[in-house]
């Protein structure tokens, strides 16, 4: 679950589907000024201890290598390892654990649309309310204080923001930064800079083929767009694309009659 909360924590709200359920999960979530969030890990983490617990002692076995029958017929090696609890600890690890975190990686808004998720996180969040690891909270303020650490928007903004441009990733090298949000670039001074501080060692033949090939993939991303808003927004990047070329044709030309080769 919470490989799908932190998913969604990074995409606008607009964006985080209309499922019922998964605004009601994005609603309680968020709530307020985001306690939940991390109240949810809290809660989470006892639970899990809780379960570990629970299914280890189901899942170990106790049988006295050479006396008792072995199960499935292995042999006495076999047996002595399962007797260590560790078959407990990888069937939990696979099929309570990775095997969920695999489907919530990739389907966040998909996975959040399930009630089940839902009622969940109102458990977790009643165990975390009870006040059993209160103490994790007083040690995680002292760690902020000590660190100091702040809030991921204030260094990037919220998913609203950066989508808008409002808060730009910046770059390691001077004049080369992009507006990178959950959109595709649309700010044309931004591009235009950031294509003007392009290498001085990339030759002309080396830009015009990589502009084309971000041309050839826009067009498919255009293809296969789900709606006609985010068509034209692939269209409108096509365009700059485009316009970068026929600047770029423009320069080579220049360079060449300065040259005298023309």
């Amino acid at each position: 679950m919470q490989i799908a909360f932190f998913a969604v924590a990074k995409i606008p709200k607009a964006e985080r589907g209309d499922h019922p359920f998964a605004r009601k999960t994005c609603e309680l979530l968020f709530r307020g000024k985001g306690r939940n969030l991390p109240g949810f890990m809290v809660g989470r983490q006892m639970t899990v201890t809780l379960c570990f617990f629970i299914i280890a002692r189901v899942t170990t076995l106790d049988i006295e290598v050479g006396v008792d029958d072995n199960i499935f017929g292995v042999s006495d090696g076999i047996q002595e390892f399962f007797n260590l609890g560790f078959l407990g600890a990888i069937i939990t690890t696979i099929l309570a654990s990775i095997a969920w975190q695999l489907v919530a990686s990739a389907f966040p808004i998909a996975f959040l649309s399930n009630p089940i998720v839902y009622i969940m996180l109102r458990i977790v969040l009643l165990i975390e309310a009870t006040g059993i690891c209160s103490g994790a909270w007083f040690l995680g303020m002292i760690h902020k204080k000590v660190a100091g650490f702040q809030l991921d928007e204030v260094y990037v903004g919220t998913a609203e923001e950066r989508a808008a441009g409002q808060k730009p990733d910046h770059s390691i090298h001077a004049g080369r930064d992009f507006t990178m949000g959950t959109n595709v670039l649309n700010d044309t001074k931004n591009y235009e800079e950031a294509i003007a501080n392009l290498s001085a060692y990339e030759s002309f033949s080396q830009r015009r083929e990589r502009i084309v090939s971000n041309i050839r993939q826009l067009r498919t991303l255009a293809e296969n767009s789900s709606s006609e808003a985010e068509m034209r927004t692939y269209q409108d990047s096509i365009d700059m694309e485009v316009k970068a070329l026929t600047k770029l044709n423009e320069e080579e030309a220049k360079e060449k009659k300065a040259a005298g080769m023309v």
